[in-house]
């Protein structure tokens, strides 16, 4: 079971992909979790506090995701990344949209806000660090240049779908015919 700081940080993820971003209020969060008044507030001393937790916790619970498929599938080629990025974004859009949604605001939210920005920031990097590992694994030569292309679509996708939702929404056409366009296996070198 989740510690009292995470179970109040899932519930503000809960009211942010309910309500939006303007639902989130201490009180709210403490009403989501079930605990008493005042349990948020004593664990994030301020909004940004709070908002910037909830940014840590939904970028680990969206690893936490994607480990869970990558146990499954194991991506070590283009073919089976593509895989793993589609049932990822069908679990955004389905069973885990609640914590998509929750992503998308915030990241919006940080448009307008430096703190929340900077934090992002830094977690984006160790987001980006991390899955550019992946893009390696399956093969790419330039992972640093591969991972943000994959990533800024599968992005794309998700919050598309979320937006305008498709019930046959399939993303394993589009997400493997740009792995496949860019990740390319690499020609065996001839002996010397």
């Amino acid at each position: 079971m989740a510690n009292r700081r995470d179970a109040l940080l899932d519930a503000a993820i809960d009211v942010v992909g309910q309500s939006g971003i303007h639902g989130l209020t201490h009180r709210a969060v403490d009403v989501a979790a079930g605990l008493p008044g005042g349990s948020a507030s004593n664990h994030f001393r301020t909004r940004d506090a709070l908002l910037n937790a909830v940014a840590e916790r939904f970028a680990a619970r969206e690893r936490a995701n994607w480990e869970q498929i990558a146990v499954e599938i194991y991506p070590a080629t283009p073919a089976e990344l593509a895989q793993a990025l589609a049932r990822f974004a069908q679990d955004a859009a389905g069973p885990d949209r609640t914590l998509a949604l929750a992503r998308y605001a915030i990241l919006v939210e940080a448009a307008n806000c430096p703190p929340l920005q900077d934090q992002l920031t830094a977690t984006g990097k160790r987001v980006n660090a991390w899955f550019t590992n992946w893009v390696r694994i399956a093969g790419s030569a330039d992972p640093g240049r591969d991972a943000p292309i994959i990533m800024n679509h599968w992005t794309g996708i998700v919050l598309h779908q979320l937006a305008s939702p498709d019930p046959a929404f399939n993303p394993l056409p589009q997400i493997s015919a740009l792995v496949t366009a860019l990740i390319r296996p690499q020609p065996a070198e001839a002996p010397a």
